[in-house]
């Protein structure tokens, strides 16, 4: 081998692992696309777990992996195409998983759900696997055994309360927790069976070890794997451990996805017009232990209640225990929880049909989409906004490391990508003249 781009050892190879250390730029371009093909790759399991392949983003997948991980081509400028391909490549997934998520569990529906109100034999799921819930439950509900099983869901699971066919089996009692960070704290609590369905898991504690178990291509040190999707281990386990009574009062909300959100569409362009309604915002992404993230609340916690807030994905727990309401003089809800982070899409389809009814571009609407990142499922997303020409995207805690200066100058010149600043800065900037107010959401009332 003779690159020219680095120190070679006596034979002839290569000391380094993809592009070399004398190209931070090019480095930094092919770790943003290796980040989106995770998150891609992660979608695009989940829906062909339930039978749904798209070859197009299957062919972008490999690749973008020879691309990236075999030293085959150091031009800058194809590996900027090619990160805006893995955004087509993630909006396709998305659209594709979305797909397969409502011919297999219906449409979803606006919801109200418990939180943190266990009792019984119970079982926890966190991760992203709908179709894996959908198993559970059907299984507990084909038991001869008379037991009663409580099933809950926790993080990215809290969206499966909106599918109605998830929703019509008893056995699915409400959501605990908050976003997948919580684990090792709410698990050591929690006195049930516990199920770790996709990423977004942690390394357990002893104190949960033997009642925790995995799915999947999901696996944990010393943690029991199911095979395939036979849950009757868990179920056994969750029958053998003492019975659950945490009795706390309160509600979250999900299960909007675009369709019932597009059902108002007239009612939205009404709002508008009659300037009832200002502005949207779009807050979402992954949530993380770092510092910096109660930006997120904070933001939303200001939004002023002539405006609506979208949102997908974990980030979500930062606020919404916030008591939102309705847009004054209309019956929109001001907070719309999509789903989980791969219902992204649903934020797509409802921008596009208001900039159809308005007959404008999409940033030329009165929204604005602020992310919080931490992993490859929200660089997908990231590239996907990119891919369909959304501009001035907010990215935070941090801008990913990997980004070098230029790349970021890159983005911000093509795209107006840029880090978030001070929350009510941000705020009055997307609000033009708007000067924040006291707070329309109040903090809830502590226990």
């Amino acid at each position: 081998m003779d690159c020219n781009q680095c120190e070679q050892t006596p034979d002839g190879g290569c000391t380094t692992v993809g592009v070399c250390g004398k190209e931070p730029d090019l480095n930094g371009m092919q770790e943003l696309v290796i980040y989106g093909l995770k998150g891609i790759s992660a979608y695009a399991t989940h829906a062909r777990d339930m039978g749904y392949r798209d070859p197009g983003v299957d062919g972008y997948v490999h690749e973008a992996l020879y691309s990236t991980l075999t030293n085959v081509n150091f031009s800058m400028d194809d590996h900027v195409d090619l990160a805006l391909r893995a955004g087509d490549a993630a909006v396709d997934v998305m659209e594709l998983l979305d797909e397969a998520h409502t011919q297999e569990l219906g449409t979803p529906a606006p919801v109200e759900v418990p939180q943190n109100n266990v009792s019984g034999k119970s079982i926890l799921v966190t991760g992203h696997d709908l179709y894996g819930l959908k198993q559970l439950l059907e299984q507990i509900e084909q038991r001869d055994d008379p037991e009663e099983i409580n099933v809950y869901t926790h993080s990215e699971m809290l969206p499966a309360h909106g599918y109605p066919e998830l929703a019509d089996y008893d056995s699915l009692k409400g959501n605990v927790g908050g976003a997948w960070h919580d684990q090792r704290i709410l698990f050591a609590d929690f006195p049930g069976a516990i199920v770790g369905t996709t990423n977004c898991v942690q390394p357990p504690r002893e104190e949960y070890r033997d009642r925790f178990f995995t799915t999947g291509l999901t696996g944990l040190e010393g943690v029991d794997a199911l095979e395939g999707y036979d849950f009757e281990p868990v179920i056994e386990k969750a029958i053998s451990l003492p019975s659950a009574d945490w009795d706390q009062e309160g509600t979250v909300t999900t299960g909007f996805h675009h369709e019932p959100v597009l059902d108002q569409l007239d009612d939205i362009v009404d709002a508008v017009e009659s300037g009832k309604l200002r502005h949207f915002f779009v807050v979402a992404g992954c949530d993380g232990p770092t510092p910096g993230r109660d930006y997120y609340r904070e933001l939303v916690r200001m939004i002023p209640e002539d405006c609506v807030v979208m949102t997908t994905s974990c980030g979500k727990f930062r606020f919404n225990d916030l008591e939102m309401g309705t847009v004054p003089g209309t019956e929109i809800p001001r907070y719309i929880d999509l789903g989980q982070c791969n219902n992204s899409i649903s934020t797509v389809k409802i921008a596009l049909e208001l900039a159809d009814a308005f007959d404008c571009e999409v940033n030329d609407l009165p929204l604005n989409v602020v992310l919080s990142w931490f992993e490859q499922k929200a660089i997908a997303v990231l590239l996907g906004l990119l891919s369909l020409g959304v501009e001035d995207i907010r990215l935070g805690p941090t801008v990913p490391e990997f980004l070098t200066p230029e790349i970021v100058s890159m983005l911000t010149a093509e795209f107006g990508l840029q880090p978030i600043g001070e929350p009510e800065a941000d705020l009055r900037e997307m609000l033009g003249t708007f000067q924040p107010a006291a707070s329309s959401a109040p903090e809830p009332a502590d226990d």
